[in-house]
Protein backbone atom coordinates (compact mmCIF):
# COMPACT_ATOMS: atom_id res chain seq x y z
CA UNK A 1 0.00 0.00 0.00
CA UNK A 2 1.33 3.43 -0.95
CA UNK A 3 1.35 6.18 1.68
CA UNK A 4 2.69 9.71 1.28
CA UNK A 5 4.53 11.28 4.20
CA UNK A 6 5.01 15.03 4.52
CA UNK A 7 8.76 15.12 5.11
CA UNK A 8 8.99 18.93 5.29
CA UNK A 9 10.41 18.88 8.87
CA UNK A 10 13.62 17.32 7.51
CA UNK A 11 14.31 20.61 5.73
CA UNK A 12 13.10 23.11 8.33
CA UNK A 13 14.33 21.91 11.73
CA UNK A 14 16.84 19.71 13.52
CA UNK A 15 14.53 19.35 16.49
CA UNK A 16 12.61 16.27 17.61
CA UNK A 17 9.95 16.26 14.86
CA UNK A 18 12.66 15.87 12.18
CA UNK A 19 14.11 12.92 14.12
CA UNK A 20 10.63 11.37 14.25
CA UNK A 21 10.19 11.68 10.47
CA UNK A 22 13.65 10.19 9.89
CA UNK A 23 12.96 7.45 12.41
CA UNK A 24 9.62 6.55 10.83
CA UNK A 25 11.20 6.26 7.38
CA UNK A 26 13.95 4.05 8.75
CA UNK A 27 11.57 2.01 10.88
CA UNK A 28 9.25 1.32 7.97
CA UNK A 29 12.23 0.13 5.89
CA UNK A 30 13.18 -2.21 8.74
CA UNK A 31 9.64 -3.62 8.91
CA UNK A 32 9.00 -5.06 5.42
CA UNK A 33 6.14 -7.13 6.81
CA UNK A 34 4.18 -3.91 7.29
CA UNK A 35 3.54 -3.86 3.54
CA UNK A 36 3.79 -0.07 3.32
CA UNK A 37 5.53 1.92 0.58
CA UNK A 38 6.21 5.23 2.33
CA UNK A 39 6.76 8.11 -0.12
CA UNK A 40 8.37 11.30 1.29
CA UNK A 41 6.90 14.53 -0.11
CA UNK A 42 8.51 17.92 0.54
CA UNK A 43 10.00 21.06 -0.95
CA UNK A 44 13.55 19.78 -0.54
CA UNK A 45 15.24 23.08 0.25
CA UNK A 46 16.93 23.37 3.65
CA UNK A 47 16.10 26.35 5.84
CA UNK A 48 18.11 25.75 9.01
CA UNK A 49 19.89 29.11 9.20
CA UNK A 50 18.55 32.25 10.82
CA UNK A 51 19.87 34.79 8.31
CA UNK A 52 17.17 37.21 7.22
CA UNK A 53 15.52 37.86 4.84
CA UNK A 54 16.52 34.51 3.26
CA UNK A 55 14.92 32.43 6.02
CA UNK A 56 11.67 34.41 5.92
CA UNK A 57 11.49 34.17 2.10
CA UNK A 58 11.91 30.36 2.13
CA UNK A 59 9.40 30.01 4.95
CA UNK A 60 6.87 32.16 3.11
CA UNK A 61 7.25 30.17 -0.12
CA UNK A 62 7.01 26.78 1.63
CA UNK A 63 4.02 27.65 3.80
CA UNK A 64 2.05 30.13 1.69
CA UNK A 65 2.67 28.87 -1.86
CA UNK A 66 4.26 25.39 -2.14
CA UNK A 67 1.91 23.70 0.32
CA UNK A 68 -1.14 24.84 -1.72
CA UNK A 69 0.26 24.26 -5.21
CA UNK A 70 3.15 21.84 -5.82
CA UNK A 71 2.49 19.87 -2.62
CA UNK A 72 -1.08 18.82 -3.48
CA UNK A 73 -0.01 18.02 -7.09
CA UNK A 74 2.64 15.63 -5.79
CA UNK A 75 0.07 13.92 -3.58
CA UNK A 76 -2.40 13.56 -6.47
CA UNK A 77 0.28 12.04 -8.69
CA UNK A 78 1.47 9.53 -6.10
CA UNK A 79 -1.48 7.14 -6.25
CA UNK A 80 -1.37 6.87 -2.46
CA UNK A 81 -4.39 5.77 -0.45
CA UNK A 82 -3.27 7.53 2.74
CA UNK A 83 -1.39 10.74 3.54
CA UNK A 84 0.46 11.27 6.82
CA UNK A 85 1.06 14.76 8.23
CA UNK A 86 3.63 14.30 11.04
CA UNK A 87 3.60 17.88 12.28
CA UNK A 88 0.01 19.06 12.19
CA UNK A 89 -2.07 20.02 9.15
CA UNK A 90 0.14 21.19 6.26
CA UNK A 91 -0.47 19.79 2.74
CA UNK A 92 -4.20 19.28 2.03
CA UNK A 93 -4.63 15.72 0.63
CA UNK A 94 -6.78 14.84 -2.40
CA UNK A 95 -10.42 13.98 -1.86
CA UNK A 96 -10.90 10.34 -0.89
CA UNK A 97 -7.39 9.89 0.55
CA UNK A 98 -7.26 8.92 4.22
CA UNK A 99 -5.46 11.52 6.32
CA UNK A 100 -3.45 10.68 9.44
CA UNK A 101 -2.15 13.59 11.49
CA UNK A 102 0.42 13.48 14.26
CA UNK A 103 0.27 15.86 17.21
CA UNK A 104 3.64 15.88 18.95
CA UNK A 105 2.56 18.27 21.67
CA UNK A 106 0.36 21.30 22.23
CA UNK A 107 3.07 23.52 23.72
CA UNK A 108 1.97 26.31 21.37
CA UNK A 109 -1.29 26.49 23.31
CA UNK A 110 0.10 25.76 26.78
CA UNK A 111 3.24 27.90 26.53
CA UNK A 112 3.02 30.30 23.57
CA UNK A 113 5.74 32.48 25.12
CA UNK A 114 8.30 29.82 24.17
CA UNK A 115 7.88 30.44 20.44
CA UNK A 116 8.70 33.10 17.90
CA UNK A 117 5.73 35.13 16.57
CA UNK A 118 5.62 33.29 13.23
CA UNK A 119 5.59 29.90 14.95
CA UNK A 120 2.84 31.04 17.29
CA UNK A 121 0.69 32.08 14.34
CA UNK A 122 1.35 29.28 11.84
CA UNK A 123 1.73 26.46 14.39
CA UNK A 124 -1.45 27.36 16.21
CA UNK A 125 -3.37 27.35 12.92
CA UNK A 126 -2.11 23.83 12.18
CA UNK A 127 -3.09 22.57 15.61
CA UNK A 128 -6.57 24.05 15.40
CA UNK A 129 -7.18 22.19 12.14
CA UNK A 130 -6.57 18.82 13.81
CA UNK A 131 -10.31 18.08 13.80
CA UNK A 132 -10.05 17.72 10.00
CA UNK A 133 -7.83 14.62 10.22
CA UNK A 134 -9.51 11.24 9.78
CA UNK A 135 -7.29 9.87 12.55
CA UNK A 136 -4.84 11.51 14.91
CA UNK A 137 -1.81 9.90 16.51
CA UNK A 138 0.09 11.35 19.45
CA UNK A 139 3.61 10.42 20.53
CA UNK A 140 2.71 9.90 24.21
CA UNK A 141 -0.38 9.37 26.30
CA UNK A 142 0.36 12.72 27.94
CA UNK A 143 0.12 14.46 24.55
CA UNK A 144 -3.09 12.56 23.81
CA UNK A 145 -4.73 13.89 26.97
CA UNK A 146 -3.48 17.40 26.22
CA UNK A 147 -4.92 17.22 22.69
CA UNK A 148 -8.27 15.95 23.94
CA UNK A 149 -8.48 18.74 26.51
CA UNK A 150 -7.25 21.71 24.48
CA UNK A 151 -8.36 20.75 20.96
CA UNK A 152 -11.64 19.02 21.92
CA UNK A 153 -11.00 16.07 19.61
CA UNK A 154 -13.08 12.91 19.44
CA UNK A 155 -11.31 10.38 21.77
CA UNK A 156 -12.17 7.52 19.40
CA UNK A 157 -10.08 9.15 16.68
CA UNK A 158 -6.95 9.87 18.75
CA UNK A 159 -4.44 7.04 19.23
CA UNK A 160 -1.12 7.02 21.09
CA UNK A 161 1.90 5.57 19.27
CA UNK A 162 5.08 5.93 21.33
CA UNK A 163 7.98 6.98 19.16
CA UNK A 164 11.32 5.21 19.02
CA UNK A 165 14.97 5.77 19.59
CA UNK A 166 17.43 3.53 17.77
CA UNK A 167 21.03 4.63 17.71
CA UNK A 168 23.60 2.38 16.10
CA UNK A 169 25.68 0.33 18.51
CA UNK A 170 28.51 2.63 19.68
CA UNK A 171 30.93 -0.24 19.06
CA UNK A 172 30.06 -0.19 15.35
CA UNK A 173 29.45 3.56 14.96
CA UNK A 174 32.35 5.28 13.16
CA UNK A 175 34.28 7.30 15.72
CA UNK A 176 34.01 11.07 15.22
CA UNK A 177 37.11 13.12 14.65
CA UNK A 178 39.10 13.62 17.88
CA UNK A 179 37.87 16.51 19.98
CA UNK A 180 41.04 18.03 21.37
CA UNK A 181 39.16 20.28 23.80
CA UNK A 182 36.95 17.51 25.25
CA UNK A 183 36.82 17.81 29.05
CA UNK A 184 37.95 14.76 31.03
CA UNK A 185 34.53 14.78 32.77
CA UNK A 186 31.40 16.59 31.71
CA UNK A 187 27.63 16.69 31.96
CA UNK A 188 25.50 16.83 28.81
CA UNK A 189 22.47 18.86 27.76
CA UNK A 190 20.69 18.06 24.47
CA UNK A 191 17.77 20.05 23.09
CA UNK A 192 16.59 22.84 20.83
CA UNK A 193 17.63 25.79 22.93
CA UNK A 194 14.66 27.90 23.86
CA UNK A 195 13.50 29.12 27.28
CA UNK A 196 11.18 26.17 27.91
CA UNK A 197 14.16 23.82 27.98
CA UNK A 198 15.11 25.64 31.19
CA UNK A 199 18.83 26.01 30.66
CA UNK A 200 18.60 29.02 32.99
CA UNK A 201 18.06 26.64 35.92
CA UNK A 202 21.32 24.85 35.16
CA UNK A 203 23.05 28.21 34.78
CA UNK A 204 21.95 29.11 38.32
CA UNK A 205 23.24 25.75 39.62
CA UNK A 206 26.67 26.19 38.03
CA UNK A 207 27.04 29.81 39.14
CA UNK A 208 26.06 28.86 42.69
CA UNK A 209 28.70 26.12 42.75
CA UNK A 210 31.32 28.49 41.36
CA UNK A 211 30.52 31.12 43.99
CA UNK A 212 30.81 28.50 46.74
CA UNK A 213 34.28 27.51 45.55
CA UNK A 214 33.13 24.00 44.52
CA UNK A 215 32.92 24.22 40.71
CA UNK A 216 31.10 21.47 38.88
CA UNK A 217 32.42 19.63 35.82
CA UNK A 218 31.72 21.46 32.55
CA UNK A 219 28.35 21.25 30.83
CA UNK A 220 28.44 20.39 27.12
CA UNK A 221 25.40 21.87 25.38
CA UNK A 222 24.13 20.40 22.11
CA UNK A 223 21.51 22.46 20.30
CA UNK A 224 21.12 25.69 18.34
CA UNK A 225 21.31 28.82 20.49
CA UNK A 226 18.86 31.65 19.86
CA UNK A 227 18.07 35.06 21.30
CA UNK A 228 15.60 33.85 23.91
CA UNK A 229 18.35 31.84 25.57
CA UNK A 230 21.20 34.24 24.99
CA UNK A 231 19.20 36.89 26.87
CA UNK A 232 19.38 34.78 30.02
CA UNK A 233 22.97 35.93 30.55
CA UNK A 234 26.52 34.81 29.94
CA UNK A 235 27.13 31.08 30.37
CA UNK A 236 29.08 29.90 33.41
CA UNK A 237 32.83 29.23 33.07
CA UNK A 238 33.57 25.92 31.42
CA UNK A 239 30.31 25.52 29.52
CA UNK A 240 30.81 24.35 25.93
CA UNK A 241 28.23 25.11 23.22
CA UNK A 242 28.55 22.73 20.27
CA UNK A 243 25.42 23.66 18.32
CA UNK A 244 24.03 20.89 16.10
CA UNK A 245 26.22 17.77 15.96
CA UNK A 246 25.95 14.65 13.74
CA UNK A 247 24.70 11.43 15.30
CA UNK A 248 28.16 9.87 15.55
CA UNK A 249 29.30 12.78 17.72
CA UNK A 250 26.10 12.64 19.77
CA UNK A 251 26.56 8.91 20.44
CA UNK A 252 30.13 9.68 21.53
CA UNK A 253 28.93 12.39 23.91
CA UNK A 254 26.18 10.25 25.48
CA UNK A 255 28.69 7.45 25.96
CA UNK A 256 31.14 9.63 27.88
CA UNK A 257 28.97 12.08 29.80
CA UNK A 258 28.55 11.78 33.55
CA UNK A 259 24.81 12.22 32.91
CA UNK A 260 22.25 13.91 30.69
CA UNK A 261 20.69 16.91 32.45
CA UNK A 262 17.24 17.68 31.05
CA UNK A 263 15.34 20.21 33.22
CA UNK A 264 12.67 20.90 30.59
CA UNK A 265 9.35 22.29 31.80
CA UNK A 266 7.15 20.65 29.16
CA UNK A 267 7.67 17.85 26.62
CA UNK A 268 5.41 15.89 24.31
CA UNK A 269 7.80 12.96 24.62
CA UNK A 270 11.36 13.87 25.64
CA UNK A 271 13.54 12.17 23.04
CA UNK A 272 16.88 12.98 24.73
CA UNK A 273 15.78 10.90 27.74
CA UNK A 274 15.14 7.87 25.50
CA UNK A 275 18.41 8.48 23.65
CA UNK A 276 20.36 8.62 26.90
CA UNK A 277 18.76 5.42 28.22
CA UNK A 278 19.52 3.54 25.00
CA UNK A 279 23.21 4.42 25.30
CA UNK A 280 23.62 3.79 29.02
CA UNK A 281 23.89 7.48 29.93
CA UNK A 282 22.35 8.34 33.33
CA UNK A 283 19.54 10.88 32.95
CA UNK A 284 18.07 13.54 35.24
CA UNK A 285 14.78 15.33 34.58
CA UNK A 286 11.71 16.64 36.38
CA UNK A 287 8.57 14.59 36.95
CA UNK A 288 6.57 16.77 34.55
CA UNK A 289 4.49 16.32 31.38
CA UNK A 290 5.43 13.18 29.40
CA UNK A 291 8.83 12.59 31.01
CA UNK A 292 7.74 10.00 33.62
CA UNK A 293 5.99 8.10 30.81
CA UNK A 294 9.31 7.83 29.00
CA UNK A 295 11.74 7.51 31.90
CA UNK A 296 9.72 5.18 34.13
CA UNK A 297 11.91 4.21 37.08
CA UNK A 298 15.11 4.45 35.03
CA UNK A 299 15.88 8.15 35.53
CA UNK A 300 16.51 10.42 38.51
CA UNK A 301 13.62 12.87 38.96
CA UNK A 302 14.46 16.27 40.39
CA UNK A 303 12.01 19.08 41.23
CA UNK A 304 12.51 22.20 39.12
CA UNK A 305 14.25 24.11 41.92
CA UNK A 306 17.84 25.35 41.99
CA UNK A 307 18.74 23.76 45.33
CA UNK A 308 17.28 20.39 44.34
CA UNK A 309 19.21 20.32 41.07
CA UNK A 310 22.40 21.51 42.76
CA UNK A 311 22.18 18.59 45.20
CA UNK A 312 21.29 16.02 42.50
CA UNK A 313 24.01 17.10 40.07
CA UNK A 314 26.64 17.00 42.83
CA UNK A 315 25.39 13.58 43.96
CA UNK A 316 25.62 12.13 40.45
CA UNK A 317 29.05 13.67 39.85
CA UNK A 318 30.46 12.10 43.03
CA UNK A 319 28.76 8.68 43.00
CA UNK A 320 29.94 6.14 40.42
CA UNK A 321 27.57 3.47 41.84
CA UNK A 322 24.57 5.78 41.35
CA UNK A 323 25.60 6.46 37.75
CA UNK A 324 26.05 2.74 37.09
CA UNK A 325 22.63 1.94 38.54
CA UNK A 326 20.89 4.61 36.46
CA UNK A 327 22.75 3.47 33.34
CA UNK A 328 21.71 -0.17 33.87
CA UNK A 329 18.07 0.74 34.47
CA UNK A 330 18.06 2.93 31.39
CA UNK A 331 19.45 0.21 29.15
CA UNK A 332 16.81 -2.20 30.46
CA UNK A 333 13.99 0.23 29.64
CA UNK A 334 15.25 1.46 26.26
CA UNK A 335 13.92 -1.50 24.18
CA UNK A 336 10.39 -0.17 24.79
CA UNK A 337 11.19 2.58 22.29
CA UNK A 338 12.27 1.48 18.81
CA UNK A 339 11.57 2.99 15.42
CA UNK A 340 10.56 -0.38 14.04
CA UNK A 341 7.86 -0.84 16.68
CA UNK A 342 6.71 2.75 16.11
CA UNK A 343 6.53 2.11 12.36
CA UNK A 344 4.48 -1.04 12.90
CA UNK A 345 1.99 0.84 15.08
CA UNK A 346 1.67 3.63 12.52
CA UNK A 347 1.33 1.09 9.68
CA UNK A 348 -1.69 -0.39 11.47
CA UNK A 349 -3.28 3.08 11.42
CA UNK A 350 -2.53 3.46 7.69
CA UNK A 351 -4.32 0.15 7.02
CA UNK A 352 -7.26 1.27 9.18
CA UNK A 353 -7.59 4.46 7.13
CA UNK A 354 -7.23 2.71 3.76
Amino acid sequence: MRVTLDSSPLYTTRAGVARVVRGLLGGMSAAPGAGIELIPVAWEVENFGFEQPARAARTFYREAIWRHTAGPRLLRGSGAKVHHSPNGWFIPPPRGVGHLGTINDVALLRHPERFRPWHRWSGKRRLLQAHRFDLVTTISEFSRQEALELLKLDPDRVVTALIGCDFADPATTPAPAPWAEAPAEFFLFVGSLEPGKNLSLLRAVWLQAEAAGRPLPPLVVVGARWAGVAAEGAPPPGWVFLGHVPDARLVWLYGRALALLFPSKYEGFGLPIAEAMSLGCPALCARVASLPEVGGEAVLYVPLETEAWAHAVRQVAESAPLRADLAARGRARAPLFTWRSYAERVAALYRRLA
